[in-house]
């Protein structure tokens, strides 16, 4: 094949080729537990300790200290939300607020905790795919303990106003969490600026290693201890320290934050151009806010089509691409995602999800152009869907 396209960062990117050169003394001649305190452990702790002040560095945490590595935004999620909820019950607050389009790592945990007597409300997200500060400060109540928002959405990518949500939230005494998950790496995060209490991160998203990620807990937060065991993560979480991962997610996040602003006003461009050129698809809908939106994603929607076929159809062209999260593969239902900014079925069920890195050039994105169109006209014409859309227009 000619040219293949990598077009599915949402889902996870490439280890750069810096993280995996920070990883290499770790798995090879600095190999010691950085829990012992002779020289080959203390040399490892070396580098779990820069590990921390680094990350803390790009996201302009004062206390690295604050900083927690965990094996991923998954684990972090969980931590934060059911951990957050435990704190509150024992003020006697058992209401926690979210949205409706949460990654399921978010959504899923929110469901564990309904069934154990916690009460949650879900955000409408309209068909912008924003969260309403003024909706959001409306369904606080005296017994709200927590609220926990996503930054930027894993599959339309839409932008919240997190720094606004979180001062509603300080307002009202409510803790605030935000899966930033697909934001941290990708765009500008200063969480002194925005003022949560506890943020969610995962290396992978931002060329960094798998099995590596983080969670930002504010001082003053006590949350209970996640695992049980040795006093590793200042006793939060017992485990022998991932002193490679945590030194290729490290180096990785500084890379990424070092190109934030080039790579951003070229991936805008690139990402701009595919959307206008689509849109000129008979019946193409893009999906989300396109202003608060991140930088490489483009989320649309072609009535008249199932989205997998489309998927197929690319990869045999040699473009790798999505219909929504990597973590719900496999089901039939339509993104949940699309179905909460008020898609019907059939139309969520026609969406594919293309999302970029620094690596995507205006060649991909050309041959892209050069191929999806055909395969939207290719799969409509062999659509009974298609052709009773078509025959319904005609009567209009």
């Amino acid at each position: 094949m000619d040219h293949r396209v990598y077009a599915d960062n949402a889902a996870t990117t490439k280890l750069s080729s810096r993280a995996l050169d920070a990883m290499m003394p770790c798995l090879t001649d600095i190999y010691g537990n950085a829990s012992s305190i002779y020289t080959e452990g203390a040399d490892a702790r070396k580098i779990a300790d820069q590990a921390r002040a680094d990350v803390a560095q790009c996201l302009n945490v004062r206390n690295p200290n604050e900083i927690y590595f965990l094996s991923g935004g998954s684990e972090a999620d969980n931590w934060a939300i059911k951990g957050a909820a435990e704190l509150g019950l024992k003020k006697g607050k058992n209401h926690i607020i979210s949205t409706k389009f949460e990654h399921h790592a978010v959504l899923h945990t929110l469901e564990y905790l309904e069934k154990h007597g916690y009460e949650v409300t879900l955000l409408e997200v309209h068909e912008d795919g924003l969260v309403r500060p003024e909706e959001f400060e409306a369904a606080i109540k005296e017994n709200t303990g927590l609220a926990t928002i996503m930054f930027a959405n894993n599959e339309i990518g839409t932008i919240q106003p997190i720094k606004e949500l979180a001062a509603i939230a300080k307002k009202h005494g409510v803790i605030f969490h935000t899966d930033a998950v697909q934001a941290v790496g990708t765009v500008p995060v200063d969480i002194e600026d925005l003022g949560v209490d506890m943020l969610s991160m995962s290396a992978h998203k931002f060329h960094g290693p798998k099995g590596i990620g983080g969670l930002y807990v504010r001082k003053g937060i006590r949350l209970p201890n996640l695992v049980h065991g040795g006093a590793q993560e200042r006793g939060m979480r017992a485990g022998t320290e991932n002193t490679a991962g945590m030194a290729g997610m490290a180096e990785a996040l500084k890379e990424s934050c070092e190109v934030m602003q080039q790579r951003n006003a070229k991936l805008e461009k690139l990402r701009d151009k595919l959307i206008d050129s689509l849109l000129t698809i008979n019946r193409a809908r893009i999906n989300g806010d396109r202003k608060h939106r991140l930088p490489g994603n483009v989320n649309m929607c072609f009535e008249g089509i199932e989205g997998e076929s489309m998927l197929l159809c690319l990869d045999l062209k040699g473009i790798s691409a999505s219909s929504g999260s990597a973590c719900t593969s496999g089901s039939l239902d339509p993104s949940h995602v699309l179905l909460a900014i008020g898609l019907p079925h059939e139309i969520a069920h026609s969406s594919v999800r293309l999302t970029f890195s620094t690596e995507t050039t205006e060649e991909d994105i050309d041959y892209i152009i050069s191929v999806l169109p055909p395969i939207v006209e290719k799969l409509r014409e062999m659509s009974p869907l298609w052709e009773r859309i078509i025959a319904d227009e005609d009567k209009k």
